[in-house]
């Protein structure tokens, strides 16, 4: 066995480099809220070259024009949005709430309004439409949104997570049982909330693609970790590049690059993408 031992030990040594080795980031996610309209970031050092904007009129603020609602304090540049190389094709978030409990409660009126503001979408490149709405396995009532679903247009796409650790086969075959079979899904994946190890996460997403198909499945990456006090804090590139190294193969999309994902961090990253 002895003998063997180098070679082993190089074998070892070049797939933990792969393990390492972080892949093609897909896009990055924009929470807009008051204190965040102007997002700057150099994502597309990674590959990004799409933007998932999780809402455009949050608890009946607008922050697009051709609304009747009120304006956020300050508009964003959607024009200079649309003009970076990490957006040059944008999923367009519809109207949500900050509270998810309010959101669920008021499934209809999101719908409705939904309806409203994809009519005046910005001046963007839309690639596609996402319903502010999370759904996890303690929402007994997620399948009506279903029939509703049908009245927002298409490409349009959802996200799901796994509060409840009910585990991957049950996420996506109950998900599968009533989600319109043209309706995407976000898989958040935990590990920012330390609810999974990427390896785990990755089991989720072979199972909703399994369900759903390739095409309808992408991986959100919580680019966070709690905070010593309460909150949240940008994850460090030793706890970033594992789990993304992990999703090699997948859709990855960043949560959330202008509060999370800075340009030291990218730097770090795209190093790890050189390996």
């Amino acid at each position: 066995m002895g003998k063997f031992l180098p070679g082993l030990l190089a074998a070892a040594a070049l797939l933990a480099g792969c393990a390492a080795t972080v892949p093609p980031i897909e896009g990055v996610v924009w929470q807009i809220d008051n204190a965040t309209t102007e997002p700057k970031g150099d994502w597309q050092r990674l590959g990004v070259r799409r933007l998932l904007v999780q809402w455009t009129v949050v608890d009946g603020t607008a922050f697009i024009g051709g609304t009747s609602l009120p304006a956020g304090e300050k508009m964003p540049d959607w024009q200079n949005i649309a003009a970076q190389p990490w957006a040059q094709e944008v999923i367009v978030g519809l109207a949500g709430k900050f509270d998810e409990r309010g959101a669920r409660g008021d499934i209809e009126g999101l719908v409705t309004l939904s309806e409203q503001v994809a009519k005046t979408p910005p001046p963007v490149k839309v690639a596609g439409w996402y319903f502010p709405i999370e759904i996890d396995p303690t929402w007994t009532e997620a399948p009506k949104l279903g029939p509703l679903l049908a009245k927002l247009p298409r490409p349009l796409w959802i996200s799901v997570y796994d509060s409840a650790n009910v585990g991957p086969n049950e996420l996506a075959g109950s998900l599968a049982k009533w989600l319109p079979k043209d309706v995407g899904v976000f898989f958040q994946d935990g590990v920012g909330v330390h609810a999974r190890e990427p390896y785990v996460a990755v089991d989720y997403i072979k199972a909703l693609t399994r369900q759903l198909g390739k095409e309808r499945v992408r991986v959100i990456a919580e680019a966070f970790r709690p905070q010593v006090g309460g909150g949240f804090r940008p994850a460090t590139l030793e706890e970033l590049k594992p789990q993304l190294a992990t999703y090699a193969g997948y859709p990855i999309y960043l949560f959330e690059g202008p509060r999370y994902v800075s340009p030291q961090l990218v730097q770090g990253l795209r190093s790890a993408q050189q390996q």
